[in-house]
């Protein structure tokens, strides 16, 4: 464990060795000895958590400190990250020097928006973790499909595709940076739980990041003017972009320094808020039925409860990830499948609406990707619930539910491709955008 140093473990096998000398001495052979005195010096945990205790400082020093005695893997890391975020930025520049300002140019940003963010960063986790040739290759595939679909298909601002790009994109493209993550491992299992865990880590980081750098910007925004100098330039074109960008590589950085000093943030947020999006949904549930008047469809109200359908299903796959398969049923599984039950009750009463919504008015572009991933969030709903269900009544293993929601990526990566490449040519490349 990185909290303990060299010094302190010194210190330890000194008293082992001791232990071990006095029960030898007490007629004990010397593998026995060894062996009680292991046990009698407590587990590795417990060990671990007193030197934390007596030396937290070491901690978060250890996330950002590369000295002389520092492990070197941490100050490759550091190197590259560094590196990665240079490469973002020039990234990002780059076009200006053909004539492809951000001022005159602002829809070629918005589309690759989220290629400059992430090429980057597979760039950062392929050199960190040395991922294989092959992955690589494959992953630079997936991103010059995801640039094509951006680029190429001839859509405009006021087409209703070009938002479902926009927004379906990301998720086909994260997915194919958990690739690199685990080195092109299809199956599910372990790997994938651990990129699921590295997403809400980042997630959190890039939160962190962006509140920093909000004071940052309203700082300069502020010196600036106090020289008369107009902000708007330097802010919108270099310190915003620029800073997003370099952002994205160093959350992952800190999300990779910090898994073997610190717990996780995100089951432990899962955790705390299981229990109050429970008594929250239940209560908009029971509202709702009592009314008997169900949801008006709007865009803005079906992209709310969307919203809460992923967050929904965040809480459920952190405190899956935090859970100890071993550890008997207790009080927190049961809030999940209290928890997944009301968010079953909340799709089904949007896809009640929606229904009634295409029957009245017929598909479009953004009906269709709602009812789809609406139904999609509903089959991972009801299959979790199923499984949590046979988890507290002794019938299935926790393990199968880390297996399901694994592999249920391959699920969202195939409907975001579909949404980017099918879309466009079946809902018409130019449609405007309808009423929902």
């Amino acid at each position: 464990r990185q909290e303990i140093g060299g010094t302190d473990t010194d210190e330890l096998e000194d008293h082992l060795r001791q232990r071990i000398a006095d029960l030898t001495a007490t007629g004990l052979e010397p593998d026995e000895a060894f062996l009680v005195a292991v046990k009698r010096m407590g587990s590795l945990d417990s060990l671990t958590r007193e030197f934390a205790r007596e030396h937290s400082d070491r901690l978060w020093k250890q996330l950002v400190l590369v000295g002389d005695d520092a492990d070197p893997e941490r100050g490759r890391a550091v190197d590259a990250m560094l590196a990665w975020v240079l490469v973002a930025v020039l990234a990002l520049k780059l076009p200006a020097a053909f004539g492809v300002s951000m001022h005159d140019q602002d829809r070629f940003y918005l589309d690759n928006a989220i290629l400059f963010g992430l090429v980057p960063l597979a760039g950062y986790l392929a050199t960190t973790r040395r991922t294989s040739r092959r992955t690589i290759a494959l992953v630079a595939g997936l991103f010059a499909l995801g640039a094509l679909g951006a680029n190429v298909y001839p859509t405009d601002n006021e087409a209703s595709v070009t938002l479902l790009t926009f927004l379906h994109l990301p998720i086909a493209l994260w997915i194919a940076v958990g690739l690199l993550y685990t080195d092109g491992d299809l199956r599910a299992g372990p790997r994938w739980m651990d990129f699921i865990r590295f997403t809400g880590e980042w997630i959190i980081y890039m939160a962190l990041l962006a509140l920093g750098g909000g004071v940052l910007t309203g700082i300069t925004v502020g010196v600036l003017e106090v020289a008369e100098i107009d902000p708007e330039v330097f802010v919108t074109q270099w310190l915003l972009p620029c800073g997003v960008v370099g952002a994205v590589v160093v959350a992952a950085w800190l999300v990779e320094a910090k898994k073997s000093v610190i717990e996780n943030m995100a089951p432990v947020l899962g955790l705390v808020f299981t229990p109050l999006f429970v008594i929250a949904l239940g209560g908009l549930v029971i509202t709702l039925a009592l009314n008997g008047q169900g949801i008006e469809v709007e865009r803005d109200t079906l992209i709310l409860f969307d919203l809460i359908l992923v967050v929904v299903l965040g809480l459920i796959v952190y405190g899956v990830s935090a859970r100890n398969p071993a550890e008997e049923p207790g009080l927190f599984d049961k809030l999940r499948v209290a928890l997944v039950l009301v968010t079953i009750g909340v799709d089904l009463i949007v896809l009640a609406a929606l229904a009634g919504r295409i029957s009245d008015f017929g598909f479009s572009a953004n009906r269709t990707a709602a009812l789809g991933e609406n139904l999609i969030l509903l089959g991972n709903l009801a299959w979790s619930a199923w499984l949590l269900i046979g988890f507290l009544r002794g019938r299935s293993r926790f393990a199968q539910l880390e297996q399901w929601q694994t592999r249920y990526l391959w699920i969202y990566a195939g409907w975001s491709w579909s949404v980017v490449f099918v879309f466009p040519p079946l809902f018409g490349f130019h449609a405007a955008a309808v009423a929902f």
